[in-house]
């Protein structure tokens, strides 16, 4: 290594508003905080995540808007730079870490984080490329030198597809709980609907694609309002908005629905909601459900792989249900409407601060 190569590079396609970005955000702020010397390597600079970056942290732009255009160039700045470890996260980013060190011929470690349930992803998306992600993961992810798994859920299903000994996979969950998330819990919120006085809100936030299947809230929402008036909002964007507004419409949901795009600050509406509802089809874990829980509010999930279970204790801290059962859901969300939902003891939600998974990290990381 160099004598001043950095002591993490955390490898990223861009900070685009998705869990993972943020959660990649918040350990390189973290590393550096801490006082490692940090790169955040991006194929380009884009994002709303980029204004929470720390001024501590180092931002390198390949220039190169396509991915697999970026091998080269990471090619390049490993070369170069040298850093000790590479982190990368999600899974094509990780593949192209993987063959970065490959053909560079650098000693960086290579840490692949694994945020999704490939096999679930591979049979539910329609692109050939998800199809052959686990063949992929198979081929390559036994040569990272670590593997993270942000739950035992997708670390098990990671172990089956790679056939690797699940000792060989970590499980560190997300840094979710920041101070900052809770400063921000604070903020108001200037949409009327929030108002001291106003009807209960149901709240959802996520990309808008099949995985986070609001289609299913949208109707549970629908078999709610039959009974008890509410009103349901969306955070989020994506390829899915114009036919959930389609949904909405067919379901005479107008007046009663807002879907209001992506929001830099989540967990003001959080705080001031009165269910979060998590519909996802599959998840690697479920970052929105630990940021409602660490706002206060009561949440009802899916219970789909994998994360949900883990994080509410298999139900003991939250309501599941099953997949793409709208009714299911409506009862959930009317029972905690009507009272009935379970406190969230602090030393539960502990697991879930950067502090523990900063550690875990760390020692990954061989620095001090």
């Amino acid at each position: 290594m160099l004598k001043d190569s950095p002591h993490v590079a955390i490898f990223l396609r861009s900070l685009m508003g998705g869990g993972v970005e943020r959660v990649m955000v918040n350990l390189a702020n973290r590393f550096a905080a801490e006082g490692l010397s940090v790169d955040l390597v991006l194929t380009q600079i884009s994002g709303p995540y980029l204004s929470q970056v720390s001024p501590q942290v180092s931002i390198v732009d390949l220039q190169a808007p396509k991915l697999p255009t970026s091998l080269p160039k990471l090619v390049k700045y490993l070369r170069q730079k040298q850093p000790v470890n590479l982190l990368s996260a999600l899974h094509y980013p990780c593949e192209i870490a993987i063959w970065a060190k490959y053909l560079s011929k650098v000693q960086t470690r290579v840490i692949v984080s694994e945020h999704n349930t490939l096999s679930l992803e591979a049979k539910r998306l329609p692109q050939l490329t998800a199809r052959l992600t686990p063949l992929a993961t198979r081929l390559f992810y036994p040569w990272a030198d670590e593997i993270v798994a942000v739950s035992m859920g997708v670390a098990e299903d990671l172990a089956q597809i790679t056939k690797l000994p699940l000792e060989r996979i970590q499980v560190i969950y997300n840094p979710i709980i920041t101070p900052e998330i809770l400063e921000k819990a604070k903020e108001p919120v200037e949409h009327p609907w929030f108002q001291t006085g106003e009807l209960p809100v149901i709240l959802g936030v996520g990309r808008l694609m099949p995985q986070k299947d609001f289609s299913t809230l949208i109707c549970a929402f629908a078999q709610v309002i039959q009974v008890q008036p509410a009103r349901l909002v969306i955070l989020g964007s994506g390829r899915e908005r114009s036919h959930l507004d389609a949904l909405v419409r067919e379901l005479g949901l107008e007046n009663h629905v807002a879907m209001l795009g992506f929001q830099n600050n989540p967990y003001a509406y959080m705080a001031r909601a009165t269910v979060f509802a998590l519909s996802s089809a599959w998840e690697g874990f479920g970052n929105v459900l630990v940021e409602a829980m660490a706002t206060g509010t009561a949440v009802v999930s899916t219970n789909c792989q994998s994360g949900p279970a883990e994080i509410l204790d298999h139900g003991k801290y939250g309501l599941l249900v099953p997949v793409g059962d709208s009714q299911a859901m409506a009862e959930a969300i009317l029972n905690i409407l009507s009272g009935k939902f379970p406190s969230v003891p602090s030393n539960w939600l502990e697991q879930f601060t950067w502090k523990p998974t900063v550690t875990k990290y760390m020692n990954l990381l061989n620095v001090t």
